[in-house]
């Protein structure tokens, strides 16, 4: 059990966080919010989900974060061939002991990037159900509890279809976010040709925080406080995916805990010991558009998962510290109202 002494204050987590960022951004140039995000997630005690398209750094960005915490790491490569026990392992029987012993497999790492997700059969993706969930895995009987902190990468092409397999509902909503890289801009880019034009920068990169630092910063982030009032705001923008005309698939109710576990672990980066509706907000996009499925009239109009979310955060009320409601208009709630009154903790 973690005890008071031992949970890294607020200042520890910023200080510790930006050490890793900054190091995660001397790889990775000028995406700074996609390197937050992985940060969130990885304090969240999430997976993420890497999308794009070819060549913009998503195996990049996965290696840079795992390289920047000194804990183990493994890189699955996820091809058609691959079978279920490469990832969870397999029970050898030993001649001498006359008795099956459990070999762990790729998924028995702190940080497990699994590269190309999608190009792997379906059998073989569901190997990693019960790893992501539940943080074990199960073999002949027995399970076997996986390290802490523990943290699936995963990246995937939308583009390329050839040889793929969608993944299917039950993972996607295992990823507590998924984002997308984007191109770089120019001046991004330009630096990039000087900074990766000689050699890859991850070959200098050394860790900057130790795994005991990071569960440290995990315990910490779960103290953050979270009013009622922005849980009720989380539960009615997730709930609402589930009535919208225009998806045959709303979120999961673990969608509204990873949308409450990623505003904490924003909150504590931000430097707060408790949650802003803008913490949700930041986030809604993020955490539930890759667990939805729109219909098939949606689809043909053009109307993405991404604007559907947009639009219900358009229309749910916002709290406030006064208990009132007010339509979210793309500004920040006046952050005043949120100490002034009540307190940081009596929302």
């Amino acid at each position: 059990m973690t005890t008071y002494d031992d949970r890294a204050s607020l200042t520890d987590l910023t200080t510790t966080a930006d050490r890793v960022r900054r190091s995660v951004e001397s790889v990775i140039e000028g995406k700074p919010e996609v390197v937050r995000l992985s940060l969130t997630v990885l304090l969240a005690e999430g997976h993420l989900l890497l999308e794009d398209v070819p060549g913009v750094g998503k195996t990049m960005l996965a290696k840079a974060l795992a390289r920047s915490i000194d804990c183990s790491v493994r890189r699955i490569q996820f091809t058609p061939d691959l079978l279920p026990s490469d990832i969870t392992g397999v029970s050898i029987f030993d001649q001498q002991q006359r008795d099956f012993e459990f070999k762990p497999g790729a998924i028995f790492a702190q940080i497990v990037i699994g590269d190309e997700i999608n190009r792997a059969s379906p059998k073989t993706q569901s190997a990693l159900l019960e790893s992501m969930e539940e943080r074990q895995v199960t073999m002949d009987g027995n399970s076997y509890e996986l390290p802490s902190p523990f943290m699936v990468v995963a990246t995937q092409n939308p583009v390329e279809m050839e040889g793929t397999y969608p993944l299917p509902e039950a993972q996607r909503d295992r990823f507590m976010a998924r984002v997308s890289i984007g191109y770089p801009s120019a001046e991004a880019e330009l630096k990039m040709l000087d900074v990766h034009g000689g050699a890859s920068p991850l070959d200098d990169l050394q860790p900057v925080a130790h795994a005991h630092d990071i569960l440290k910063l995990i315990d910490a982030v779960r103290s953050v406080h979270v009013a009622e009032s922005i849980r009720r705001y989380a539960v009615e923008l997730v709930g609402a995916t589930r009535s919208h005309p225009d998806l045959r698939l709303g979120a999961s109710p673990r969608a509204t805990l990873h949308l409450l576990r990623a505003a904490r672990a924003t909150a504590a980066l931000s430097g707060r010991d408790f949650a802003l509706p803008d913490d949700v907000q930041s986030l809604v996009v993020q955490v539930l558009a890759h667990r939805l499925l729109p219909t098939a009239q949606a689809q043909l109009n053009g109307r993405t998962a991404e604007q559907v979310v947009l639009e219900i955060l358009q229309r749910t009320p916002v709290p406030t510290a006064q208990g009132a409601e007010t339509q979210f208009l793309g500004g920040r709630p006046p952050q005043p109202l949120y100490g002034q009154h009540l307190g940081p903790r009596r929302l």
